[in-house]
């Protein structure tokens, strides 16, 4: 009898939903790090971090973070590291400045070619990772000391700049208001809208597909719970940009991203094998996976983002800089790891990735707003970063 009262006991909505979420604790626990941070910092300055300005510049501070953090997600998946991302992004910024201002090439053109770039410079990292069998950690600390001297003897150690507009606009331009509405941006609020609608959807039917092949599914619930937060955060964010001036060009380009790299590593078959290639290198080579190519344009894929977050970088200070990108690769890695990439490689979501990035742009943002120094500001970051990885590494020993 008892054991039938337990088995009514469990499947109530409210216990169902409560084992669901913490049979997925590590999914949820960042998410709800990243809302309890910024409820923090939004009550010890006074409001001033969710003010439109101030959220808006904390997105055009951080999306070259989120860019390079979705390439490093899938270089740690892999199993590998790169600590060159910061020095390859201040080279690319350096060779555009120099199209661009002393040869007058089209930024159009110079970004084509900066890409291009970032995907050569990649494939020659990665073919000594991939071919020569030298460790990931060797090569890009080796690629970061050169591509450094590199940006340092391109500019001749002077910032070089500005830049065309339209070059600028990459990162500092705002969609239009098709509305033409003074008082409010409609246009961001009909996006958030719709974005809204479309994430709910195809979460929807997700769960239908896992439904129809009989796989588990988290209580009905938890899914609506967790779908009416995400719809209300991105239309009230979606609002708060309005009354300011509205989406930027940038968040365009990370929403594009993001929805693309989240649909290639869970949707795709190339995709699930870079997870394969980190879990179990042996037991991927065994199945068929070329992972000597697979690991090759993993590096090519990590040396095009970092050339497009070396442009925006670029396009944001408009001038190319021989200090540019210093130390962005520290933040890149933690945002990976604190996003819930495993340091051992097979493990990571690209949201996860973009969450972690997320966490260390508003701790920056919210602990220069107080005040709080950069000797602090590094500390902090540290103990967060080590906390995260901590976390992975009790949730996978308990599990």
């Amino acid at each position: 009898m008892s054991a039938g009262t337990t088995l009514v006991r469990d499947k109530t909505p409210v216990n169902s939903i409560v084992a669901a979420f913490r049979n997925n604790i590590s999914q949820y626990s960042m998410l709800i790090a990243l809302v309890g941070i910024m409820g923090f910092f939004q009550i010890m300055t006074g409001g001033i971090l969710m003010q439109p300005v101030n959220l808006t510049n904390l997105v055009l501070q951080n999306s070259y973070i989120v860019i390079m953090a979705i390439g490093m997600l899938l270089v740690i998946v892999a199993g590998h590291i790169d600590l060159s991302v910061g020095s390859i992004a201040a080279f690319v910024g350096a060779v555009a400045a120099v199209m661009m201002v002393e040869y007058n090439v089209n930024f159009i053109l110079v970004i084509a070619i900066s890409i291009v770039l970032g995907a050569v410079i990649g494939g020659a990292q990665g073919y000594w990772v991939a071919y020569q069998r030298i460790p990931s950690f060797i090569v890009t600390l080796a690629g970061m000391l050169v591509f450094r001297g590199l940006t340092l003897a391109m500019l001749q150690g002077r910032s070089l700049g500005p830049f065309a507009t339209g070059f600028q606009k990459l990162s500092s331009g705002f969609l239009p208001d098709l509305f033409a509405n003074q008082s409010l941006h409609l246009t961001s609020i009909v996006i958030g809208v719709i974005v809204s609608a479309v994430v709910v959807y195809l979460d929807w039917r997700g769960r239908q597909n896992q439904v129809k092949y009989g796989f588990s599914v988290s209580p009905l619930g938890l899914f609506v719970v967790k779908n009416v937060l995400i719809t209300s955060v991105v239309i009230y964010i979606s609002y708060l940009m309005a009354s300011y001036k509205g989406l930027p060009n940038v968040l365009v380009v990370l929403f594009v991203l993001i929805v693309a790299y989240a649909f290639f590593t869970n949707q795709t078959t190339f995709g699930r094998r870079i997870y394969a290639l980190g879990g179990n290198l042996k037991a991927a080579a065994l199945s068929g996976i070329n992972t000597t190519r697979l690991t090759f344009l993993t590096f090519v894929n990590m040396g095009m983002l970092a050339a497009l977050g070396g442009l925006i970088i670029a396009a944001r200070l408009n001038v190319a800089t021989p200090k540019a990108g210093t130390g962005i690769e520290l933040d890149v890695i933690a945002a990976a790891f604190i996003g819930g990439a495993s340091a051992t490689g097979g493990i990571g979501t690209v949201i996860g990735a973009v969450i972690g990035a997320l966490v260390m742009g508003v701790m920056n943002n919210g602990m220069s707003i107080l005040g709080i120094g950069i000797d602090w500001q590094q500390a902090i970051k540290g103990l967060v970063l080590l906390a995260a990885v901590w976390f992975d590494v009790r949730s996978r020993v308990k599990s």
